[in-house]
């Protein structure tokens, strides 16, 4: 069970982690402007948020051999089929809902970040 909770997190923060740094590259395009830059990732982490949230939902019903997690699980490793299904769901949705938490939580922060900005006048 370890095992398939560390690779369901691998799986869903490299995810992650290449979304973050799309949105890195935009706000420092947008960096000669930090009102702007902020603006534009919080906007776009709140998009990965609710992309994560859409993910969660979807796990529910996924058939669990067509997911990432399960094809990085060596054969040995994997449940018996009777309740497989159900295990890699409840996991997959727990760590979309994590890591939306996660990102909900950034996204606030930089909100704030530009109504700061926005409040000094830059």
């Amino acid at each position: 069970m370890e095992e398939m909770r560390r690779l369901a997190y691998q799986t869903v923060l490299r995810a992650c982690g290449f979304s973050s740094l799309a949105i890195f590259c935009v706000m420092i395009a947008l960096s000669f402007i930090p009102r702007a830059a902020f603006q534009a990732g919080g906007f776009l982490t709140m998009a990965m948020t609710l992309v994560l949230v859409l993910k969660a939902r979807e796990a529910r019903t996924k058939d669990h051999r067509r997911t990432e997690m399960w094809l990085y699980l060596p054969k040995e490793s994997r449940p018996p089929q009777a309740i497989a299904q159900k295990m890699v769901s409840t996991l997959m949705r727990e760590t979309y809902l994590l890591c939306a938490r996660w990102t909900a939580l950034i996204s606030v922060v930089m909100w704030t970040a530009a109504l700061l900005f926005s409040a000094i006048g830059l």
